[in-house]
Formats: structure tokens, C-alpha cells, sequence
């Protein structure tokens, strides 16, 4: 009977740690899709600003269409923030990242009717558009790595190097675009505040390095060699940016590497 008891207490003691163990791996589960939400909302808000300089200046009705679906992906990712129950940031602090996300919605919808009516955009608002975009995307950053730090959540370190390097690589395309589209691109994207374009493909380079670092099985493998392959081939664009160059291959290019680096990503979770 003693032996029984024992048994029972010993099997309870298991069920609850079990509990604990799996309540412990779905809240670090939650708290990593938190941080992929933070990362997507960032990549796609310089998706969107850079279709809106292909735009501003053809105002094409597909490119129209890229700025919405950049929109409409940082705004599920919002959504998603902001619905979340893993308590890994304030209330106070995703609201005040929405309310700077709702000013940048209010002047991208602002700039398209602009360029749609007169058929070329004004420079004040594009210049408030922009600096609003770097704001916005401080803040993100800033909570991401808030979230990162109080979620205790174990993010590999290729991971976040191949977040930062979308991230980057998003930023630069922004910011090659409007120097591409626009013949006064030194008002625009906070140029006063920014790092050059040479000196975040430096930046890139380390990142990218980051992210090709340790074992790799022969699918991540092709993946990182794809990505690696492209970015040789547009690097010095972007190094020597003020050089004439084709402006539509860097960008294919670009979305080519954001591409492969969110396989990537999927990759390297999968066997983290």
C-alpha cells in the first residue's frame, strides 16, 4: 500500500513538471513568434517605402500594388503584436509603435494620392514620410531587442544575424530607390541621420558572415550560397552608390536575397 503511494506521489511529481516543461516551451515558442512579428513588421514598412519611390516616379498600378501589400503585411504583423498575450512588452509600448505605424499609414496614403493627382510627388510630404519611416522603425528595433532581452527567449545567433541582415538589406533598397527615382534623393530618407549606403553594406557583409558561420545542412547550404552569390553581384552598387546604375537589377536582386535570407531563417529555426 506504502509502495502504491509512493508510485502515485512519484507520477503526480512527473505530470506537473511535464506541465511545467511544455507551459515553458509554448511560452518560448510564443515569445520567438513575438520576435519574428517585431522583424517582419520592420522589413515590410521598407518594403512598402521602397515600391513608393518606384512609384513616385511611374506610377504604375503593379508598384501601386507592392506598396499595399508591404503595407498590409507590417499591418498583420501589427495586429498580431498587438493581440498578443505573451506579456513580453506593455500595453503602453505597443501602442505608442502603432501610433507612430498609423502616422506613417496616414502619409504613404497621402503621398500616393498626391502622386495619382499631380503626377509627381511633393517633396515636403515624401521628406515626412521618410524621416516618419526611420522613427517608426528606431522604435521597432528598440522594442525588439526590449522583447528580446525580458523574453528569455533562446534565439540563435544566425537567426539574428539573418534578421538584421533583412533588415538591412530592406533598409539599403529604400534608400538606393529614392536615389534612383528622385533628383533631390538628399531630402529624402533622413540622409542627415543615416548611415551612407557604403558603410550599411560593409554592415551587411559582417552580418551575412554571421549567418554562414557553423554547420549547415545541403539545403541551407544552397540557400546561403544563392544569397551570397547575388550579393556579389549588386555589393559594389551599393558600395559606389553614386555611380549610374541599373536601378530595377538591384532591386530584383535585393528582394532575391531578402528572399533566400527568410528561408534561411526557416531553415536555421527548424533545427535550432
Amino acid at each position: 500500500m506504502k509502495d502504491t503511494r509512493l508510485r502515485v506521489r512519484s507520477l503526480i511529481a512527473a505530470l506537473i513538471l511535464l506541465a511545467f516543461t511544455s507551459l515553458g516551451a509554448r511560452a518560448q515558442e510564443a515569445n520567438g513568434g513575438f520576435l519574428s512579428d517585431l522583424h517582419e513588421f520592420r522589413v515590410s514598412n521598407y518594403m512598402a517605402l521602397d515600391a513608393y519611390y518606384r512609384f513616385s516616379a511611374s506610377g504604375d498600378t503593379n508598384t501601386l500594388n507592392e506598396i499595399v501589400a508591404g503595407i498590409n503585411s507590417a499591418n498583420d504583423a501589427m495586429n498580431t503584436i498587438a493581440g498578443s498575450k505573451s506579456g513580453v512588452l506593455s500595453a503602453d509600448q505597443i501602442e505608442g509603435l502603432n501610433q507612430e505605424f498609423d502616422k506613417f499609414k496616414g502619409l504613404m496614403r497621402e503621398n500616393i494620392n498626391d502622386v495619382r493627382k499631380t503626377g509627381y510627388p511633393d517633396l515636403r510630404l515624401v521628406s515626412d514620410m521618410a524621416n516618419q519611416a526611420l522613427s517608426m522603425n528606431k522604435k521597432a528595433t528598440d522594442l525588439y531587442q526590449t522583447a528580446q532581452e525580458s523574453s528569455q527567449t533562446d534565439t540563435s545567433p544566425r537567426v539574428e544575424a539573418a534578421r538584421s541582415a533583412a533588415v538591412k538589406m530592406a533598409q539599403m533598397m529604400a534608400k538606393y530607390s529614392v536615389r534612383t527615382n528622385s533628383s533631390v534623393a538628399q531630402t529624402f530618407q533622413g540622409s542627415s541621420t543615416e548611415k551612407p549606403l557604403d558603410e550599411q553594406a560593409r554592415e551587411f557583409d559582417q552580418l551575412l558572415a554571421e549567418v554562414r558561420k557553423g554547420n549547415t545542412g545541403s539545403e541551407l547550404k544552397s540557400v546561403l550560397e544563392d544569397v551570397s552569390s547575388k550579393w556579389e553581384f549588386i555589393r559594389s552598387s551599393y558600395i559606389n552608390y553614386n555611380e549610374k546604375n541599373v536601378g530595377f537589377v538591384i532591386d530584383r536582386y535585393s528582394k532575391g536575397i531578402l528572399k533566400g535570407l527568410a528561408t534561411a531563417m526557416e531553415l536555421l529555426e527548424g533545427t535550432a
